[in-house]
């Protein structure tokens, strides 16, 4: 699979799960995750957040820039895993192509915001499940795998991708 593909691969699992859980590591080592808008309508690698310079996700990527983040989508039963390197950036012409009025409800000074920056993860590993059974299929194999002990089979697909 080239880079291209898997890129592909992991953001038809995401493009649509507007919330991602950003997991950092505080002060004192312990994790802590925050949802954080997923704003770009493609992925290559490298995924953006706005964020104000002050905030704790802010602070938490200068102490520390490996981050985790979570997607999830119980309806449709994917869920998605990704870990990489973050650093804070004040990139006007990003923050531009980005903006949109959803960011401006949360930033109304827009990119003007001296306290504005971006959150740049550089993905390095990406891991999913992706269920491709309907609920009473995957009731059927839980039932039966509860009854004869075995685990059940052929629930989705599980991957992990390196980038």
């Amino acid at each position: 699979m080239t880079p291209s593909d898997q890129y592909e691969d992991v953001w038809k699992r995401i493009k649509d799960i507007r919330y991602a859980m950003l997991t950092t590591s505080d002060e004192d080592g312990s994790l802590t995750a925050r949802p954080m808008t997923t704003v770009q309508k493609e992925f290559s690698g490298t995924l953006w957040f706005f964020t104000s310079r002050s905030s704790p996700p802010a602070v938490s990527v200068l102490r520390h820039g490996t981050v985790g983040l979570q997607y999830t989508d119980h309806g449709d039963d994917v869920y998605v895993s990704l870990s990489g390197d973050a650093q804070l950036e004040h990139d006007r012409a990003r923050m531009e192509a980005l903006w949109s009025p959803m960011v401006k409800a949360w930033f109304p000074r827009g990119v003007d915001d001296p306290d504005l920056v971006m959150i740049r993860v550089d993905v390095h590993k990406a891991e999913y499940w992706d269920v491709k059974e309907s609920k009473p299929v995957q009731l059927y194999k839980m039932a039966k795998a509860a009854i004869t002990g075995a685990p059940p089979e052929d629930l989705g697909e599980h991957r992990t991708v390196a980038m």
